[in-house]
Parts: C-alpha cells; sequence; structure tokens
C-alpha cells in the first residue's frame, strides 16, 4: 500500500474517538480535549460502552451503533480489544485509523499471531489504513485536526515533521511553539506497521500546503520503497532528514577492510544522498536547515567570502568553514584594488574583509559591492557586531537592498542582543537568511551546498561513453556455484580474480598451489619476479601474519617464503587451515596509487559500494566514500571524488593523473556485479593499483552465501532492465527498442529539437521551442520501479538517434499509469507509435497495473484514432479543451 486512503486520514470530514472517556490522565479524554479545542469543523462521535455521554456531547457503545460512517477512527482502547474495532470500522466504511495504543507485539491467541498482524489482516479486505500502534497521534493545523494525545496543539505552517519517536514529537511541538514554527502536518509514526515514511513522503510530495518534509528517522522498513518515495518527493520539495544511531556497533566485528570502514550509517548517508535529501545532526538543524533552503539561493559552488567589523567574528566564521569542508573564496586582484580604495590601510587585504570596527555605512556598502562583483564568490556571509560609531539598523537598510537583488546568495549574521534586533527584523522582513553566530551561519551555508551538490546528482547526466565488454555471466555463475556447492563462503583468491575478471576488472594472473614444490613450478611458469601469499579460509588479512612475500626472484626464494610463511601460520594461527598459497606475477609500478574498491550487503539497503584509499593501512586511514548501486559514470565520478584520495588521482608535482575512464569502469564493473549476481555478499579489491597506465587488482576476496532472492529484489534502487532490450522490424529498417538510460540526455534533447513546432505543442498542450535540462533530466533518470520509459531508434550509422518515445508514470499503488507518446517529425503515420504503445500496453499487464491513462488536444485526431484502435475509452466530454483516453488492463 502507498497514498490510497490517506486523504481520509489526513483530510476526515468526520472522526470518531474509539474508548472516548471523561477519565483524568486518560487518552480518551486527551484526544476528545485536543479535537474540541482545535475547532475540527466535521462531527467528533465518541464511542465508549459504558457511557451515555463523554466530554458534553452523546456518546455511542459499539461502533455499529454511530450515526455515520467515521471517515477517521481513533483508537485508544487496550491493545487485546484493536484488532476486532478495526475489523468492525473496516466493514462500517471507515478507511483511515489512528491506533494510540500500545502492547499490539505480543500475541492474540495462543500460538496465534501477534495482535499487530491481527489488526493488518482485520485492515486488509477493507483498504483499512492504519497510523501507529504506540504513537502519539496526528495534527493538521490547517484542518483544524488534532488527532492526537498531545500536550499542546500546532500553529499552522508550511512545514511537515513525521517523527518515529513520540516523545521526542511532543518536545519538538513545545518547542516549535515557543519559536512560533508553524506545521503543514505534524505526524507521530509509531511503530509503522502500515502508515511509514515512504507513504508519508508520496503522500506529502503531492500536498499545495507543505514547503519542505522534515523527518526524524529511526529506522527505514522498506528500502526500495523509501528510495522510491524520497527520490520523487525530493525533486518537488526539500526533505531533510534527523536519523539517529549513528555509532557503527557492527563495523567492530566485520571480517573485510570494507565492512570495518564502511558501516550502516555510512550506508544510510549514501541513500540520503542518492535521492536529493539533506541530512543534518540535530533537530535545531534541522529547523534551521528548512528555513535556510527557503530564505537562501542557491550556491555555485562552496566559496565563501566573509565581510565582517570584528577580526575575531571573521576568524569563528573561517575556521567552521575549514573544519566543515567549505573553502574560503580567493579574491580576484580586481576586487582587491576595489576594496583597497574603500577600506583604511589596516584593513586585512584578504578574506574575511576585516572592515574595521570603526566603519561607517558608506563603508559597509562599498566592501559588499566589490564582494559580491567577483566571479570567484560563490556566496557572502556578512557579518556585523553593534558598535556606538552607527547603528545596526542603519546599516541593515542600507545593505538590504543590495543584499535582495545580488546575483549570488548572501546571508547575514547580527552578532548581538537587543542592539541587533531591529537589524534582524529587517532582514527577516527582506527574506534574507539570518543567524545569530558565526558558527551557526556557515553551518547553514555548508547545509545549502550539500543540498544544492545532492539536487545537481538528481539531475546529472552522465557522458555518452561506449559500452564496456559485455560480462561473462556463465563463468561468473560458474565460479559461485563451484564455491557454493563445496559448501564455502569465501572464495579463494584465484577465485575471486576469476569473478572479478569475468565483469571486466583487470587482475594479475595468479595460480594456485597446494605445497612449497608446487608453488615453484607455479613461479617458473609465470616468470620471475612473482609474489608469494598464503591460502587460508580462516585468514582474511594475510599481512598480519607475514603470509606475503613480495619480489621473489627464483624458484629456492619461493620455497623458502612458502617454508616460512607455514611455520608462521602454525604459530600464529593454529586453528587456520592452511590450503595451499597462491603464485602471481610480480606487478611492477612504483607510481601507482593503492586504492580500495569494495561491497558490502546492508541489512536494509542491500548491496552498496565503497571507494578509498587502500593499502595495509586502510583501517587506519579511514578514507572512504560509499554509494549504492547501480552507477553509472557520472554517479561514479561522484563516488571518487568525495574521498581525500581524489585530489592525489588527479596528479600533482611530477605524478601524471591516474586513467579516470579506467577507474571509472572499474567501479561500474563491481556495481554491475553486485546487481546482477545475488550470492555476492561482501567483496574487498585490496590493492586495487591505479596510475596513467589504467588499473589492476592485486589482490581480491570475496564472501558469497546462497541467495534469498533475485539479485534485483535486494537492490535498494531497481537497475536499468536490461531485459526489456528489443529489437524489431519497422517496414524494411531494422530498430531498437530499449528502456531510456540517463546517457540518452543528449539524445532526447537532439529528438525534441527536431520536432515540427506543431508536434512539441500536441506533445506539451503548450507552445515550447526547446525543453530543459531540468525536465530532460527528470525524463532521462527515470525510476525504474515506478515509471517506464521505451526509446525506440534505427540500427545502423544513426543508431544513437531517437525516433520515437513512449512513457508511463505509474501512481504509488500501482493503480493507475499515465502516458504520453510522441514519435519523430515526418516519420508519423507509419505504425512506429502503435508499436510504441502495444509495447508499454504489455509491459504495464505484465506488472500488473490496473488502468492506462492519456490526454491529447482534441485537435490530435491522429492520437485518438490510434487509442480507439487499441481499446481506448476516448471521452471528449470530461474535460474542456482534453480529451481523456482510457484502458483498462486486468480482466478483473
Amino acid at each position: 500500500m502507498s497514498i490510497r486512503n490517506l486523504d481520509a486520514m489526513f483530510r476526515p470530514a468526520s472522526v470518531a474517538v474509539i474508548g472516548a472517556s471523561d477519565r483524568e490522565g486518560s487518552l480518551g479524554r486527551l484526544v476528545m480535549r485536543n479535537l474540541r479545542a482545535g475547532g475540527f469543523p466535521g462531527p467528533v462521535w465518541p464511542v465508549n460502552p459504558r457511557r451515555e455521554f463523554v466530554a458534553g456531547q452523546r456518546a455511542w457503545p459499539t461502533v455499529a451503533a454511530l450515526p455515520g460512517v467515521p471517515d477517521l477512527a481513533v483508537l485508544c482502547t487496550p491493545a487485546p480489544t484493536v484488532p476486532t474495532l478495526v475489523a468492525e470500522l473496516g466493514a462500517r466504511g471507515t478507511r483511515a485509523a489512528v491506533v494510540l495504543s500500545a502492547g499490539l507485539g505480543s500475541t492474540s491467541a495462543e500460538g496465534g499471531p501477534s495482535l499487530r498482524q491481527a489488526m493488518l489482516e482485520a485492515a486488509r479486505p477493507h483498504l483499512l489504513r492504519i497510523l501507529g500502534p504506540n504513537c502519539v497521534g496526528l495534527l493538521v493545523p490547517g484542518q483544524r485536526l488534532n488527532a492526537s494525545f498531545a500536550h499542546t496543539d500546532a500553529r499552522p505552517g508550511s512545514l511537515a515533521f513525521v517523527s518515529q519517536s513520540g516523545a521526542l514529537a511532543t518536545g519538538l511541538l513545545d518547542w516549535a511553539n515557543a519559536r512560533d514554527l508553524g506545521f503543514s502536518h505534524f505526524v507521530s509514526l509509531g511503530d509503522s506497521a502500515d502508515v511509514d515514511f515512504g507513504d508519508l513522503l508520496d503522500y506529502l510530495a503531492s500536498d499545495a500546503s507543505t514547503r519542505a518534509i522534515l523527518m526524524y528517522v529511526e529506522s527505514i522498513q522498506a528500502a526500495r520503497k523509501f528510495m522510491s518515495a524520497a527520490r520523487a518527493a525530493a525533486r518537488n520539495k526539500p526533505v531533510l532528514v534527523v536519523k539517529a544511531g549513528r555509532a557503527p556497533e557492527g563495523a567492530r566485528a566485520a571480517a573485510s577492510h570494507t565492512g570495518a570502514i564502511a558501516g550502516g550509517d555510512a550506508v544510510f548517508d549514501a541513500a540520503v544522498r542518492r535521492a536529493g535529501m539533506l541530512r543534518v545532526d540535530t533537530l535545531t538543524e534541522l529547523f534551521d536547515a528548512a528555513e535556510t533552503l527557503s530564505r537562501m539561493k542557491a550556491p555555485a559552488g562552496d566559496r565563501l567570502a566573509i565581510i565582517t567589523n570584528g577580526g575575531g567574528a571573521g576568524v569563528l566564521a573561517a575556521d567552521a568553514l575549514a573544519l566543515g569542508g567549505g573553502r574560503l573564496a580567493e579574491l580576484g586582484p580586481v576586487t582587491l584594488r576595489a576594496l583597497d580604495e574603500a577600506l583604511p590601510p589596516t584593513w586585512s587585504h584578504g578574506n574575511p574583509v576585516d572592515l574595521i570596527g570603526d566603519a561607517p555605512v558608506a563603508r559597509y556598502t562599498a566592501a559588499l559591492d566589490a564582494v559580491l562583483g567577483d566571479p570567484g564568490v560563490d556566496a557572502v556571509l556578512f557579518m556585523h557586531a553593534p558598535t556606538a560609531i552607527v547603528s545596526s539598523e542603519a546599516i541593515a537598510q542600507a545593505v538590504l537592498p543590495r543584499m535582495r537583488d545580488a546575483p549570488r546568495p548572501v546571508f547575514t549574521c547580527w552578532l548581538g542582543g537587543a542592539a541587533v534586533a531591529q537589524a534582524r527584523s529587517l532582514t527577516r522582513e527582506a527574506g534574507i537568511a539570518g543567524y545569530d553566530t558565526p558558527e551557526q551561519a556557515v553551518r547553514a551555508f555548508l547545509h545549502r551546498v550539500t543540498y544544492q551538490r545532492n539536487q545537481q546528482a538528481l539531475m546529472q547526466t552522465p557522458p555518452s561513453v561506449p559500452t564496456g565488454p559485455t560480462p561473462n555471466r556463465a563463468a561468473a555463475r560458474a565460479v559461485l556455484a563451484r564455491a557454493l556447492q563445496a559448501g564455502r563462503r569465501l572464495l579463494d583468491e584465484s577465485e575471486a580474480k576469476a569473478l572479478l575478471a569475468a565483469y571486466g576488472l583487470p587482475v594479475v594472473e595468479t595460480r594456485v598451489a597446494v605445497d612449497e614444490a608446487a608453488a615453484a613450478q607455479a613461479a617458473r611458469a609465470i616468470g620471475f619476479p612473482v609474489v608469494l601469499k598464503i591460502l587460508s579460509p580462516q585468514i582474511s588479512h594475510k599481512s598480519d601474519v607475514g603470509g606475503v612475500a613480495l619480489g621473489l626472484r627464483d624458484a629456492d626464494e619461493v620455497v623458502r617464503a612458502a617454508q616460512a610463511m607455514r611455520e608462521r601460520v602454525q604459530r600464529l594461527r593454529p586453528d587456520a587451515v592452511l590450503a595451499g598459497y597462491t603464485v602471481q606475477a610480480m606487478v611492477q609500478r612504483p607510481r601507482a596509487h593503492e586504492l580500495l574498491v569494495g561491497a558490502l550487503s546492508d541489512p536494509l539497503f542491500g548491496p552498496a559500494i565503497v571507494f578509498g584509499q587502500g593499502g595495509t593501512a586502510v583501517e587506519v586511514v579511514r578514507d572512504r566514500a560509499v554509494a549504492l548501486p547501480p552507477l553509472n559514470v557520472a554517479l561514479a565520478r561522484d563516488l571518487i571524488g568525495r574521498t581525500r584520495v581524489s585530489r592525489l588521482l588527479a596528479g600533482y608535482r611530477d605524478r601524471a593523473p591516474v586513467d579516470q575512464e579506467a577507474l571509472e569502469a572499474a567501479l561500474m564493473g563491481v556495481s554491475q556485479l553486485l546487481c546482477e549476481q545475488p550470492e555476492v555478499v561482501e567483496l574487498d579489491i585490496n590493492p586495487l593499483l591505479a596510475d596513467d597506465q589504467g588499473v589492476i587488482a592485486l589482490d581480491a576476496r570475496v564472501v558469497v552465501a546462497p541467495a534469498a532472492g533475485s539479485a534485483v529484489e535486494r537492490l535498494a534502487i531497481r537497475p536499468y532492465p536490461v531485459e526489456l532490450e528489443h529489437r524489431f522490424d519497422w517496414g524494411g529498417q531494422p530498430m531498437w527498442l530499449r528502456p531510456i538510460r540517463p546517457e540518452d540526455e543528449p539524445a532526447l534533447r537532439a529528438f525534441y529539437g527536431q520536432a515540427d513546432p506543431q508536434d512539441l505543442r500536441l506533445r506539451f498542450f503548450m507552445a515550447r521551442r526547446e525543453v530543459p535540462h531540468s525536465e530532460l533530466a527528470r525524463y532521462s533518470q527515470i525510476d525504474y520501479d515506478r515509471e517506464m520509459t521505451f526509446v525506440a531508434g534505427p540500427l545502423g550509422e544513426t543508431a544513437g538517434e531517437i525516433w520515437g518515445e513512449v512513457r508511463a508514470v505509474c501512481d504509488p499503488d500501482n493503480r493507475c499509469a499515465e502516458f504520453a507518446i510522441q514519435v519523430r517529425s515526418g516519420l508519423q503515420g507509419r505504425g512506429l507509435g502503435r508499436y510504441l504503445l502495444q509495447r508499454m500496453i504489455a509491459y504495464l499487464r505484465a506488472r500488473g497495473t490496473r488502468e492506462l491513462v492519456g490526454h491529447c488536444l482534441p485537435e490530435n485526431t491522429a492520437m485518438s484514432t490510434l487509442a480507439r484502435q487499441l481499446g481506448f475509452r476516448v471521452d471528449m466530454a470530461r474535460e474542456p479543451g482534453a480529451v481523456w483516453l482510457t484502458l483498462p488492463l486486468q480482466l478483473h
């Protein structure tokens, strides 16, 4: 389920309170008080079998006795009564319930299902949606609805707040009221038996009264549903998250470098980033960030200029910026000359720009004008501490008009109390972001930068690159099958490298030897010098027991090194079985960087990819970034760029940059491996050598387990569905048809660019010259779990061109999909549109979508005719100026 019947929960016409009471301190009394005090305009029906009147109004003994069908019911009764009450409400026609009761985790009968499960089973036949159990309830101030036992009401506003913690929710409500913060929705999820974060993200994303969605998260239950909803919501409005539980407890027990340096919290960070949301650390930051996003323009980058009349405040701001990962802008020579002319000789001659404490108004305006004109500045922090020279109010009146019209974001920090109160008030009235301290201001700026980067990642178009070699999936499956059939969970080194090679990763030739003599023989076959390593399923980190020997120059050295390794293993790890040795060529690339590429399986979000600095000190250095698969070139590049080692990889002094394309290809190869082979649980490539000659994996470790489901099912984001690619003949022209990819944006731009203006008007219902990047990105970067776009084009010399597209977007419940279709100008009327729409209809039927709808202009008779021929119902009277097309997809 998703948004179905949530309108009944958040916009009810009537409410029943089951367990309403006059007893002091009872939930039923508090809920009745809040509903009445909030001024809910519809009927409120108390249900109590032992009282004729509750809260001064008539009560009903049962749900069946109510005078009407309540849209929403609030259950305040003991846990054992809840399943039966939910069944009664569903049978009566109620479609939403808030269950405040706790204790539904216990069983309903001896050996029977839990009360929670019984409640859900009672609700399911009626599609009755449940908020809770064990929650505080919900408040919708715009509807004058307070269906909660909170101690106070919420003020109306445009922020939606969703919390898993009831105690935290009520405390925050009190805090918000003291600061005059208002809400469109204030929701306590409780145990999230039914309605969860994904549902509310979908609902609030399309709610016109909600400007931003704020969430306090303790855990996520359905990762793919959450990611799909979050990605869709974040395209519409800011989504901000505080998540509790940052301590990576599980990392201590991890068996690999990857698991030890990238725990569950890092994976959650990666999910937030991929979805275009913003994560903050505290509840105060949550509301500060929401205000920042509404008042501060989006900066082009993280280069900040600071203007201040106090050197100490400037230093504090600069420190906070550096510690937060931002950059001080380097002021250009033109800017410095302008500042020299406007400021006294003792000014700071750099950034932060210290105006000196005796600055008059003219000095502030001149400095601001100069800095705003510098192309190397992305944003400006304007700070002022009160002085006796000039009032803060006078300064604000002079600079605020400049800030409002500035070409880049400007935000303020008025330091002090009563002396700057009027300046702060004027700043708020002007719609400019203002903060009380330098640290708070800089933190807000960094939040804005991070949010902008995450949003850009949503819209980023990867370059169109030639497709890499097709993986040898059969070879990969054979490696995995052999290990699993033998009951092993750890691939030996040669198997791990064979698996990587099957997905196009360069690996060093490696042979397995059962004893010292065999190791010497393998070394002769490979050619000296060689590397010798122990082979033991019990020893993950071979160097810890001296199990790696480099640069062995002849067979005698190989034998001696092997014997020494055997003795050390027996002494240091008597529990370990030495299965033999691996012998590989000694790769001599002295200027290469040692990198780590790994993968882990998060219990919630599934596979995650880790990249960072490698080598034996990987857990000490802890330079890593995490991303969710699938990766494309842009996402792989972003993953690399989020590490400290990326600056070294770009080259420095006489060290050449690494082959970036080869490194990106390796990351995408690992991504594809994880997307296609569900048996792979954990992976370490350490080191992956990278230099200007390319990359090569020297060592690899892979943990496997029998697959619990398909490869796609375990992923938080559905990968590109390669199985839907198709070739067909169109009147003698060989054609391809496939789902759209992010890399298709340039071809899609060309497709719309060559279209006849009338064709574009029929497609978009308005005249337009071009389709902007933001829209093209949304069209080409789709969520394959909720929407589908098929594009088609010719095979041969013009294989990159798009000749036709059909797209369908499903609602979150998969009940209805809306389609749009366009064929290249000059190619209409020859059956391509029919073929595309038929393929989409077949796809939607197979995924269980109930209905396909579309709209066209009345003059688009070709579309209406095609729709009739394919069985659509064509309604020309439903809406003026539009024709509705409707096709049932399922027989029943």
